[in-house]
């Protein structure tokens, strides 16, 4: 008997979906299957291609609430995030659509009689693997432009989120794409290798962690005829300099407020989604002024001030649990290593309502403390006290990591020399590091990606470019090639 895997609802732990991890014969039918069914999706004209996607966000959208229920019970997020994250799966459609035509249109031009054009082809089998935070947003953003480029998807979705990865996979089908054009496969790190493994596959499309995305680079190393796009974690900074119009000063209305929104934005930014993204900000930088110490105690403020609780609660809680009650006992593992390591608890992260998966936030002071460069996935972050900009933006770069960063200035120039001089895949100005569009590309260097970002930019990695000549009709060339002149016969 193959083994069970189930999801467990973190809020009150009961199971939310239970069923067989996919055997090695399994996961082998599912690519022999993708492979057979690829060439006719292929051939399938792009305008009803187009179309078949179109039908499936019409029936996300129609089946929004029934979507984020499913994601609420698996990861424990409120409903009104996983609302969000539902809204987002036909907003995809529209989204890689405009970027197509935007970077995989026809681009011909003339060569005399001869057009000369770029055309752009499917891979093959392109393997999804998905991630329990975003468990329908990030593996659909994979698969939607994988489909539109012609491709066969195998998805395996996050052990922790199965019954979310099945529901996604089943409104593909009811919007008309084939059983065998894309398959969900269930199963854990063993199934996942069992896929990057196969040799017939074309391409491994990946959204977790590091390790594992190093462990997938490493597997397919000998292999570069598959394409591999990873999105991995991220040890992001937040810096907050001369944040305040200038002119302004502590118990002014302009000062308060912009501390206030400086606060705010650090908060979301550390915290939303109960930490749980890879874009969150693991570390706030703070640069010496009269801006610091209002600043530090506002954050404190407003993070002991967030409602945290169980979807059901109301009023309606800003986050969650963390994904599971071992992962919540990671994170206070994790802070009593930075406190042992000198790093102190201005707001310390503990559990409530004796749930080990509902961790309040967690601030401390790591101001010349040196902590492991390591991203820890939930509610607790740090602040560091440094004496300007350019050590500001030094320490931001003092990762092997590289996926988002934001700077929170009330100056331009400090924008201009933040965003040339911090090295990430996403840098926002006076917002959250948690910002994002699907408009732009969405991805990192480093140890946080391979330079292949997803969002509007994830049609280039589901898509290979070919450049053809294409005549008019079949015609002798004016001018033969040196010595292939037909000679005459001889008697």
């Amino acid at each position: 008997m193959p083994p069970q895997i189930e999801s467990i609802n973190p809020a009150d732990q009961s199971v939310v979906w239970t069923g067989p991890s996919a055997t090695a014969e399994q996961v082998a039918q599912a690519v022999s299957r993708a492979n057979a069914a690829q060439p006719s999706w292929a051939a399938t004209p792009l305008d009803e291609r187009v179309a078949v996607l179109r039908r499936f966000a019409e029936a996300a959208a129609a089946q929004v609430e029934d979507v984020a229920a499913l994601i609420s019970a698996e990861t424990g997020k409120t409903m009104w995030e996983s609302r969000g994250e539902a809204k987002l799966l036909g907003a995809k459609v529209d989204a890689t659509l405009a970027a197509w035509e935007q970077r995989c249109g026809a681009e011909a031009f003339s060569m005399g009689a001869t057009t000369a054009l770029t055309r752009y082809a499917p891979h093959g089998v392109m393997v999804v693997l998905g991630p329990f935070n975003f468990p329908a947003h990030l593996p659909n953003g994979h698969a939607v432009p994988a489909l539109l480029a012609g491709n066969a998807v195998v998805f395996k979705p996050s052990e922790k989120t199965p019954g979310t990865g099945e529901k996604l996979v089943a409104l593909f089908h009811e919007a008309g794409v084939p059983a065998d054009v894309i398959q969900c496969v269930q199963g854990a790190r063993d199934v996942a290798e069992s896929l990057t493994h196969h040799p017939h596959i074309h391409g491994v499309l990946f959204t977790g962690s590091y390790p594992a995305g190093r462990s997938i680079n490493q597997a397919l190393a000998s292999r570069p005829e598959v394409i591999v796009a990873l999105e991995m974690g991220g040890n992001n900074p937040l810096v907050v300099h001369d944040p305040a119009p200038h002119g302004t000063s502590p118990g002014d209305a302009a000062f308060d407020e912009a501390i206030d929104t400086a606060a705010y934005h650090a908060v979301v930014s550390a915290f939303v989604t109960a930490g749980q993204r890879c874009t969150c900000a693991r570390r706030i930088i703070v640069t010496d002024g009269p801006w610091a110490q209002p600043f530090v105690d506002r954050l404190v403020e407003r993070a002991q001030g967030l409602r945290v609780g169980l979807p059901g609660d109301d009023p309606e809680p800003f986050y969650g649990p963390v994904i599971s009650e071992r992962q919540g006992h990671e994170v206070l593992k994790t802070q009593r290593e930075w406190m042992a390591r000198g790093a102190e608890a201005l707001l310390p992260a503990a559990s409530l309502r004796s749930n080990p998966a509902l961790i309040s936030p967690g601030v401390l002071d790591a101001t010349g403390v040196e902590l492991p460069d390591s991203e820890c996935f939930g509610p607790l972050t740090t602040v560091a006290r440094v004496p300007d900009l350019g050590t500001a933006i030094a320490k931001a770069n003092a990762t092997r990591y590289g996926l988002s960063a934001a700077l929170v200035s009330h100056c331009a120039q400090s924008w201009e020399r933040f965003h040339t001089g911090v090295r990430a895949g996403i840098i926002n100005w006076n917002g959250p590091t948690t910002g994002a569009s699907g408009k732009l590309p969405f991805g990192g260097v480093g140890r946080s990606g391979n330079h292949r970002p997803a969002g509007s930019f994830s049609v280039d990695y589901c898509a290979y470019p070919v450049a053809c000549l294409e005549p008019e009709a079949l015609t002798m060339p004016g001018t033969l090639m040196p010595g292939t002149e037909l000679q005459p016969q001889q008697a």
